[in-house]
């Protein structure tokens, strides 16, 4: 439960510890907080909160900027009361101007969050895999990269830069802005959407001595390359944002099919959690345990 857990402070310096020395971190995406959950008893180390996931799981839409910084930042919320594991959230563009930007920050910060990315689309944004991506010019990027900065309360906050410019200028002006974007405080650069193993060698390559983002897009445009690879281009951060959200349309779809096709899913309840396996996942059993603690009438037990 969320009192039980680290505080925000000791998340974000466990990030940043593994981005320094755990090189390629892997950050599942999660589309609640029960994926999140998922992601934390598997045993990974960081847990993802992509806009994509999160609009398809909330409205049922396309990432194409329908989603407000209020509903990402209490979905995100919900996401680090659950799990114990740093939490990088999608903070699209900042939702506006560097004062719309300064506010995020700050809200994102009081969520719990470990860090956030912001891009440099126009608004209202689109998936970095989508075509029709335009973006803002470069010195409005940098304003609120350095609004951000500036806002943040928590020197551990990890703030991730963004830029979708290699669909709309090429690879090389993308990386010359991610380069300004270190400049002015980014933590971690992330050239989105690149369409060929070249492009990612170049990116690596030019931004080689800076902290490095992948973003490992499941069917998307990027080249699925293996972990040996990731690692022998070094990146240090790989974000696979919408397994959550395909996995569940193919596991639910396949589920529904069967209940319409015989009247009962008894045909496919072997390829399910029992109710036992499934309370477990939901963690009954700690939740049982804090309510016998805190039972009326009883000693609470010290710690």
């Amino acid at each position: 439960m969320a009192d039980l857990l680290p505080r925000s402070g000791t998340r974000r310096r466990s990030l940043r510890d593994l981005l320094r020395n755990g090189r390629p971190v892997l950050a599942p995406g999660c589309h609640d907080a029960l994926s999140a959950r998922l992601v934390a008893q598997v045993g990974f180390d960081v847990v993802y909160m992509g806009g994509f996931a999160t609009t398809a799981s909330l409205l049922g839409r396309p990432d194409v900027g329908l989603l407000g910084g209020s509903e990402m930042i209490d979905n995100a919320r919900r996401i680090v009361q659950t799990v114990e594991l740093p939490v990088i959230a999608d903070a699209d563009t900042g939702y506006g101007n560097p004062l719309n930007v300064i506010r995020t920050v700050c809200e994102y910060e009081r969520a719990g969050v470990a860090a956030i990315h912001l891009e440099d689309q126009v608004s209202p944004k689109r998936c970095g895999h989508m075509t029709g991506k335009r973006v803002i010019p470069t010195a409005e990027m940098l304003a609120k990269v350095r609004a951000a900065v500036a806002a943040r309360d928590d020197p551990e906050f990890v703030l991730i830069a963004r830029t979708d410019a290699l669909a709309v200028e090429g690879v090389e002006a993308a990386i010359d802005r991610a380069c300004r974007y270190a400049d002015a405080g980014a933590d971690v650069l992330w050239v989105e959407a690149p369409t060929t193993e070249a492009e990612l060698e170049r990116i690596a390559v030019r931004l080689e001595g800076h902290t490095v983002l992948l973003n490992w897009l499941e069917q998307g445009r990027t080249p699925p390359i293996g972990i040996e690879r990731i690692r022998e281009l070094g990146f240090a951060l790989v974000l696979f944002p919408i397994g959550s959200v395909l996995a569940m349309v193919a596991g639910l779809r396949e589920y529904l099919q069967c209940l319409r096709a015989h009247g009962t899913p008894v045909g496919c309840l072997e390829r399910l959690p029992s109710f036992e396996q499934f309370n477990a996942v939901v963690g009954l059993g700690e939740v049982e345990a804090l309510g016998q603690r805190f039972r009326s009438g009883e000693p609470v037990a010290e710690d």
